[in-house]
């Protein structure tokens, strides 16, 4: 079943004072469907941050439709976006953006509280939750006592304890080394085996390995794509490791 429909979108800045305008995006079309693995790959100024800023409904398309389970997400009003998004969307990104005055609990249950659930509720979702993710031990921790990947873990956490239909990743492993990365990607592929349908912008050709599908944007554009198949993790890293050269040769 086709989760997100990306049909058309276009998406032109323009500098102050009628100066000259900027197509950040041009016309990409691309679903995915539920309980899929999507990586969208693509160097500085590609695109691909634009695009997961429209996905989350963080911006609008200047043309073109956006649509989660049917929904057209470019035609919820501003007012109605953060409920959609606490709905529908879990988020992980580069830097955490964890509370520091909140214990790991309190930076886990955030979304929930802000959307009232019951405080039963939110408890057994928590204890369902946090041994899963390795973090049943660190609950009463704030965050300046964890290292960064448990930091990732609580970001994750968080993320997904709403049971998001669509969890975005910017960049997630750009702040861990290499150990930490590899952790937090495990468990990514292990939410998504659960049926997580996940969809992460990275410039790693190893985090991208993880997924099922690989998108490449170029100038604004979906150039390329590649399948996972029935390849092995190595074989897929090399795979997207040659066309990420092939792209590189061609702009050159």
């Amino acid at each position: 079943m086709t989760l997100l429909q990306v049909d058309n979108i276009k998406k032109t800045y323009h500098t102050r004072l009628g100066g000259k305008s900027v197509e950040a995006l041009k016309h990409i079309s691309f679903t995915v469907e539920s309980g899929e693995y999507v990586s969208i790959m693509g160097e500085s100024g590609s695109g691909k941050s634009t695009l997961l800023n429209l996905l989350a409904t963080l911006d609008t398309p200047t043309s073109g439709e956006i649509l989660l389970n049917g929904e057209n997400t470019s035609k919820i009003s501003e007012k109605d976006a953060a409920l959609f998004r606490r709905q529908h969307l879990g988020f992980v990104f580069q830097d955490f953006n964890l509370l520091d005055n909140f214990s790991v609990k309190d930076n886990i249950l955030l979304p929930l509280v802000l959307a009232k659930t019951p405080v039963k509720d939110m408890e057994k979702r928590l204890d369902k939750l946090a041994p899963k993710i390795g973090l049943d031990t660190l609950l009463n921790n704030y965050p300046y006592e964890l290292s960064g990947g448990q930091k990732q873990r609580v970001a994750s956490a968080r993320a997904i304890i709403t049971n998001p239909d669509l969890l975005l990743a910017d960049e997630p492993t750009g702040a861990l080394d290499s150990k930490t990365s590899s952790e937090l990607l495990d468990l990514f592929h292990h939410l998504n085996e659960e049926g997580q349908t996940i969809l992460m912008v990275t410039h790693s050709a190893v985090a991208a390995s993880h997924s099922s599908r690989v998108l490449f944007i170029k100038d604004g554009k979906v150039f390329h794509q590649v399948y996972r198949g029935e390849r092995t993790q190595e074989e897929f890293l090399m795979t997207i490791s040659e066309s990420m050269t092939v792209l590189l040769q061609k702009e050159g």
